[in-house]
């Protein structure tokens, strides 16, 4: 029996996939950069664009330090913890290449950068681009081949062939206490709807079977251009989620605020044209922490959504974050999220211990909660949790399923993942007898035969 590999409780939700880098080896001469990406899959996504542009321009691409004339660090500031990992890739980057370009979220402090590593290159913030590209300019001029770089070429991707994040959306226009991303990205800015349906049918095209939406705020996509519809497609969630569905891969929706208009995503999951999941991050239940980390949700409205949801699409899978150890959580408040948990039965739930944030307004809140309380209140609500995905996924033995295959060892087992799975933040389901002809991308139906705590084990099922 396979080990179970996914979704161990110290995984942070934030983080993206491990980057995949599958790329020709460079012509002589060629000039090439290397990339580290960290942080989510919004980033991740940045890191895909500009290896796009890069290697239109004539740059070979290198998955690591080895070889390349510069190499990009795509940093992640979410957390002071996160920074600290940035800060530790930068220095590696330098020690093992010594020309290091930095962008993403922390380059929106330069002079942090800076500070600890005075040898990089330039510094540039998120999303920025063409400042990016300048940068690798000045370090490594391009030597572009007319006969080759000129050609129309695929997109650079760091995802698995079969799967790709489409980011529809930058930005946030929400001021949690706790959160600096739209200090770092801005306000919401919306990609228009028939531009990402464009990419999505490319990506389609290109053999991709599964499509994971994501942005900093899924349901808030097209408020900023008041939901304005162009060649046919209209910028809100609903009739964008409707125009992906129609690509026949799977869609699975993530950061998805709980707003009301939500409920009119349920139709289309109980209808087939996306998938029945909903990563929504619910951060907390209990009314005075929510309002002291100034989030307008309430937990017993929130109750109410969830079982409105189950009615219209049973099989929906909910996953969310949630964080311990806000200022000022109590023993009561945080009683009253363990009493929420019990009753919401989420399927995948991922949780943050409370971190300090340079920029951040909860910093300035009185009655900080002692680590040690942290760590206590975070064992017990992973137990907690853990136990309802292993009574939940329990209940699924015996049912027949369709999973998409990841990866299939030498071994012959075979990594898939229901339609209640994220790539590497949910669990799995192995098949580990007769898998030895199924290939990454492969959408079969198994029959469940085991649960774990956080995977599943199936045979391939044969059609009476």
């Amino acid at each position: 029996m396979a080990d179970m590999s996914q979704n161990p409780p110290q995984l942070r939700p934030d983080l993206a996939p491990r980057a995949q880098l599958r790329d020709a080896a460079p012509r002589p001469d060629q000039p090439t950069i290397g990339m580290v990406s960290l942080g989510c899959p919004k980033a991740l996504v940045d890191s895909e664009r500009i290896l796009t542009r890069l290697r239109a321009e004539g740059y070979a691409i290198s998955p690591d330090y080895t070889g390349a004339d510069a190499v990009i660090v795509n940093t992640c500031g979410f957390l002071d913890s996160a920074k600290a990992e940035s800060l530790d890739a930068i220095g590696e980057a330098l020690t093992e290449n010594g020309r290091v370009i930095v962008t993403g979220c922390l380059g929106a402090e330069p002079d942090y950068i800076t500070g600890a590593h005075p040898r990089v290159l330039a510094v540039t913030g998120p999303h920025q681009y063409e400042q990016v590209l300048d940068a690798v300019h000045r370090a490594v001029p391009p030597k572009p081949d007319p006969f080759i770089d000129l050609l129309p070429e695929s997109s650079v991707s760091l995802t698995p062939r079969h799967y790709s994040y489409l980011k529809i959306s930058e930005g946030c226009n929400h001021k949690c206490k706790f959160c600096i991303i739209p200090d770092m990205r801005g306000r919401l800015v919306s990609r228009p709807a028939h531009a990402v349906v464009r990419e999505a049918e490319k990506l389609v095209a290109a053999g991709v079977r599964e499509l994971l939406v994501i942005s900093q705020d899924t349901s808030a996509y097209g408020v900023d251009i008041k939901h304005g519809e162009d060649r046919g497609h209209r910028a809100h969630i609903t009739d964008l989620a409707r125009d992906l569905g129609s690509l026949g891969a799977w869609v699975r929706l993530h950061y998805v605020y709980p707003y009301p208009h939500v409920r009119d995503l349920i139709p289309l999951m109980a209808d087939g044209l996306v998938l029945p999941y909903l990563d929504i991050p619910f951060q907390h239940a209990h009314p005075d922490t929510l309002k002291r980390m100034a989030r307008p949700a309430h937990g017993e409205r929130t109750l109410d959504h969830i079982a409105a949801w189950r009615d219209i699409c049973p099989e929906i899978a909910l996953r969310s974050t949630f964080i311990v150890g806000y200022p000022g959580e109590t023993e009561e408040e945080f009683q009253t999220l363990l009493d929420w948990l019990d009753e919401a039965q989420l399927d995948r739930v991922g949780c943050f211990q409370y971190e300090n944030v340079a920029g951040a307004r909860a910093n300035a809140l009185p009655d900080h909660v002692p680590d040690a309380v942290k760590a206590e209140r975070w064992e017990r609500f992973m137990h907690k949790a853990q136990a309802i995905s292993e009574a939940k996924l329990a209940a699924k033995v015996g049912q027949v399923m369709q999973v998409i295959v990841d990866d299939v060892d030498s071994d012959g087992i075979a990594t898939c993942r229901t339609k209640a799975d994220a790539p590497e933040i949910d669990g799995n389901l192995f098949i580990d007898e007769g898998a030895g002809g199924l290939t990454p991308g492969d959408i079969v139906t198994v029959e469940v035969d085991e649960a774990g705590e956080y995977d599943l084990w199936g045979k391939l099922h044969a059609p009476s």
